[in-house]
């Protein structure tokens, strides 16, 4: 554990960072063999975006033609057919029965960087899996992509949810961090998206931009509660290598010291407004939950369905995607790769888990939320508790565990604030070395 608040965002155990070619790539209907596959997630990747954010790291791509989107949709199509098909076969060769999609997501990049007709086009290959309004789905937007075509295009495939980086509603700031936009054209975005009626919207904020104060935060606090959001996430800026920021100062004591300010002004001023805090990045209106009603995925132990070059699949043993990228050139040529593809029966690239990971994974995506890890189903699951399993004095020592219950063991809200230190301090030994040994590109 080091002081630093602020060590990488673990929002899947492993990262991609850790995952290596899979020699023999083994076929899918094997892989997915065995699985439960009663309330899986299912999620479509779009690595398209009309410009990249200065503090991004995601798989992404901007400037892509009517061309390639079109050709990233014929082999999306290829894929979804694939998978499809090996998904029957497994449930065909055991007794864990059909496939049933509790969740759906269209994420990237930006998905609504594609045309309405293209969106719609998405749609149909989503509703291979799953029928248009049957499940819960999210869809991420920009204010520039978010016309009302496109609006009306997701609408219409049952969209519950619609998440929109805003990032900062000061113009001097959204600069600041590589996200040249107007604030009036953040605003009609976000009007056109309650106009057409989604249950749910979440914006995105971050916080530690060059220039920032804890009064202009505020100040974008108050303009994103001005539209009543379901969900809003609180994210520290990050200055990751080959993004737009590599390079800017500010990654020192001071900025860790900063972010964790601005961190505590905005979680206390949006539980003054009446949201719950849900993970260290989430807070959500109580009432808010109404959109996901029914829906029976649970990260720690369902597994997930990834179409698209960037998208990942979770088994309870295999985690597998492509390549992965983050600089442009090679972002490119594994998009390029992709669209050429015909062999969508098999796992390319991947992490194999063993006993030990798995619980570790079960661990560290349960206590980074606010409501803790379940030891009666960690218990259940394992067959051994977790505080056996996991040496958790260190945290204890500091003050960022709750105080300890037999039920459950969950964090301190100073424990939830320090989480991007606690789930990379919890890496097994293994990943942290793949991790450390991965080339960025």
């Amino acid at each position: 554990m080091t002081d630093s608040p602020y060590q990488h965002y673990l929002y899947a155990y492993p990262h991609k960072t850790a995952y290596r070619p899979l020699s023999p790539p083994p076929r899918l209907r094997d892989v997915w063999a065995g699985e439960d596959r009663s309330a899986l997630a299912l999620y479509l990747h779009v690595p398209f975006c009309e410009m990249r954010c200065g503090f991004c790291n995601l798989f992404t791509r901007t400037g892509a033609s009517a061309d390639l989107t079109g050709r990233y949709l014929d082999a999306l199509d290829r894929q979804a057919t694939a998978v499809d098909a090996a998904l029957a076969e497994a449930a065909a060769a055991d007794a864990h029965g059909e496939v049933s999609v509790a969740t759906t997501a269209i994420g990237g990049g930006t998905p609504t960087y594609l045309t309405a007709a293209e969106l719609d086009r998405l749609g149909a290959i989503l509703a291979r899996f799953a029928a248009p309004g049957t499940v819960p789905l999210s869809v991420e937007t920009s204010p520039a992509t978010a016309t009302t075509d496109r609006l009306a295009v997701l609408r219409d495939l049952g969209t519950t949810r619609v998440s929109m980086g805003v990032q900062s509603f000061l113009d001097t700031e959204a600069r600041a961090a590589g996200r040249p936009q107007k604030r009036a054209d953040v605003e009609s975005a976000l009007d056109r998206i309650r106009v057409a009626g989604f249950p749910t919207l979440n914006i995105d904020l971050i916080y530690g931009i060059g220039g920032q104060t804890a009064d202009t935060w505020l100040a974008s606090l108050t303009a994103a509660l001005a539209w009543r959001p379901e969900e809003l996430y609180l994210y520290p800026l990050y200055v990751r290598p080959l993004t737009g920021l590599t390079g800017l100062a500010g990654r020192d004591l001071d900025w860790d010291d900063q972010r964790l300010r601005l961190y505590h002004l905005g979680r206390d001023h949006l539980l003054s407004h009446g949201y719950e805090q849900v993970s260290m990045r989430m807070f959500r209106r109580p009432t808010a939950d109404a959109a996901d009603a029914g829906t029976r995925y649970c990260c720690q132990t369902d597994g997930m369905i990834g179409l698209g070059c960037g998208a990942r699949s979770y088994t309870s043993e295999l985690h597998y995607s492509f390549d992965y990228a983050v600089g442009a050139r090679h972002v490119r040529t594994i998009i390029d790769d992709y669209v050429r593809e015909t062999d969508f029966d098999h796992a390319q690239v991947g992490f194999t888990l063993d006993a030990d990971e798995r619980r570790r994974r079960h661990l560290i995506q349960s206590l980074l939320q606010a409501d803790g890890l379940d030891r009666a189903a960690y218990r259940d699951r394992f067959h051994t508790d977790a505080a056996a399993d996991v040496d958790l004095a260190g945290l204890a020592e500091r003050g960022w565990l709750a105080e300890e219950s037999p039920s459950t063991i969950r964090l301190s809200p100073e424990g939830l604030a320090h989480s991007d230190a606690i789930g990379p301090a919890l890496l097994s030994a293994r990943v942290r070395a793949l991790m450390t040994d991965h080339t960025a590109r």
